[in-house]
Parts: structure tokens; sequence; C-alpha cells
């Protein structure tokens, strides 16, 4: 399973967000940078199988990004474990 990490301590907004997302998953252009557009991919654009994790994701972060949060957890659920969602408060550690 591929893993992709987004870390919210650089992407303030949605908008930076979107261009993240494109940057990782490498999208044209023509990505529409919006929430349908980002479900379209995520739930037919991408490969998978994927682990995503949303790291330093604080409590304000989580409602600010509440709309983001809640369409991955959407696509996890309808993507029957093609996609796994994981929110992080922190960074993750290296495994030793």
């Amino acid at each position: 399973m591929n893993k992709v990490s987004f870390d919210f301590n650089h992407i303030p907004d949605l908008p930076a967000f979107y261009a993240e997302f494109a940057r990782q998953f490498e999208l044209t252009d023509s990505f529409g940078a919006n929430l349908d557009a980002l479900w379209d991919e995520v739930t037919g654009g991408i490969a998978l199988p994927i682990e995503i994790d949303f790291i330093n994701l604080n409590a304000s972060r989580k409602r600010r990004f509440g709309a983001l949060i809640l369409l991955f957890e959407e696509a996890e659920e309808e993507l029957e474990g093609d996609l796994r969602l994981n929110l992080l408060d922190g960074k993750i550690r290296a495994k030793e």
C-alpha cells in the first residue's frame, strides 16, 4: 500500500491543500481544486490502495479543515479498505 503524508504545519488553507495534493499525486492543471474535484480524484483518479496521513492536525486545524476531513472519511468508507486515513496531531516518528 502506498503512503502519502500531508503536514498541516505547511498547509494553512484549502487552496494550499489542493496545491499540495495536486503536487503529490502529479495531477494536471485540469484538477479543479475544489471539494467536488477532490472527491473525483480520491475515489477514481488516484492509484489505490493508499494510506494518507494528515499530520500536525490539532483541534483548531481539525475545525478549519472539517469539510476536507469529512470528504476523506467518506471516501475511506466508500472505498472499503482501498483508502486509509490517519489523523495525527503530531509528527510521525521514523520506525527504528
